[in-house]
């Protein structure tokens, strides 16, 4: 064999041995990913599929599903004042709570970023109540603290006030959860915290040097510059707004009380499914959802072009 051939024949035998090599990493990447593919597969999209199928019919949870096709969807939009309403509650929650959650979040950020002693200490504290918010013990301590003789009222009554319960009062029982959501304010001010520790001390003393103050200096540096993070904040924000349900639940004891004031969109959903048992319907509450989040989510991005400054 000349030596141009073995040349080949090597080259040959080493592509040979390459693909091999990749096959077989390839076939221990899925195999590795096996798990959480059958677990998407099985827990998240199939349910998902089965859900949207259930939308187009009518389903007790004890007999077969009645096919109706969009007899649902059309009551929901026509013949649904209960729908309405959790549209009208959810939306007043999402507008009020969440644009109040981020500004109190980013102060608290800047008040931590000028270095306090014990940061690490405060950092963890103000970001507790995220992970104990959606606690029903945080719900059922929220009911406590709002009631007629709850704390609130105690603190009111030293100045001379009579406050009213304010949960059970339609006029205030909804502002009492946009309060909680706002105590919330721990994991969107630990990513503000970040972004700010990213901000060039250089910027802030080249614009104190030109005259410029607190304020001009927050507007014309911070803000810009930390547009990527509250955007960001502000989609994860209004997704989980959206969803929210265990304070609802608990302050009202599962009825969106009083008078449908704390009827959120979930809740609402929970009940049509699990207490009416109309799967079927609250099935396609849930595919409504997913359509007006997905609508909110696209807007956000949308319109981020405007004002989200990725320059730096």
């Amino acid at each position: 064999m000349t030596a141009a051939a073995q040349e080949r024949t090597q080259d040959t035998t080493g592509r040979v041995g390459v693909k091999r090599r990749r096959y077989r990493d390839n076939v221990w990447g899925y195999v590795l990913l096996l798990p959480w593919l059958l677990g998407f597969v099985l827990l998240t999209v199939g349910p998902m599929l089965a859900s949207l199928v259930l939308s187009f019919t009518d389903f007790d949870l004890l007999s077969a599903p009645n096919w109706v096709g969009l007899e649902n969807y059309v009551r929901m939009l026509t013949d649904d004042d209960r729908f309405t309403k959790s549209l009208q509650v959810t939306t007043t929650y999402v507008l009020l709570g969440v644009p109040l959650e981020l500004a109190f979040a980013l102060l608290v950020a800047i008040v931590l970023n000028r270095g306090l002693r014990g940061l690490d200490f405060y950092r963890s504290a103000f970001y507790l109540p995220s992970l104990l918010g959606g606690s029903v013990a945080i719900a059922v301590l929220w009911r406590q603290v709002f009631g007629r003789d709850g704390l609130v009222n105690d603190v009111l009554s030293v100045f001379g006030i009579e406050g009213p319960s304010w949960i059970s009062d339609p006029s205030y029982s909804l502002f009492t959860l946009v309060v909680l959501n706002v105590w919330q304010f721990g994991a969107p001010m630990v990513i503000f915290l970040a972004g700010l520790r990213g901000i060039p001390d250089e910027l802030y003393e080249a614009a104190a040097v030109d005259g410029a103050g607190v304020l001009r200096r927050f507007w014309s540096i911070t803000i810009p510059l930390l547009t990527p993070i509250i955007f960001f904040n502000l989609v994860l924000r209004l997704i989980n707004s959206f969803q929210a349900f265990t304070p609802a639940f608990i302050i009202s004891g599962g009825t969106g009380g009083p008078t449908d004031s704390t009827l959120f969109y979930t809740l609402y959903l929970y009940q049509e499914g699990f207490a009416y048992f109309r799967m079927g319907y609250a099935s396609a509450l849930a595919w409504i959802l997913l359509l007006i989040i997905a609508a909110v989510t696209a807007v956000n991005f949308a319109l981020s072009k405007y004002w989200v400054n990725y320059d730096r």
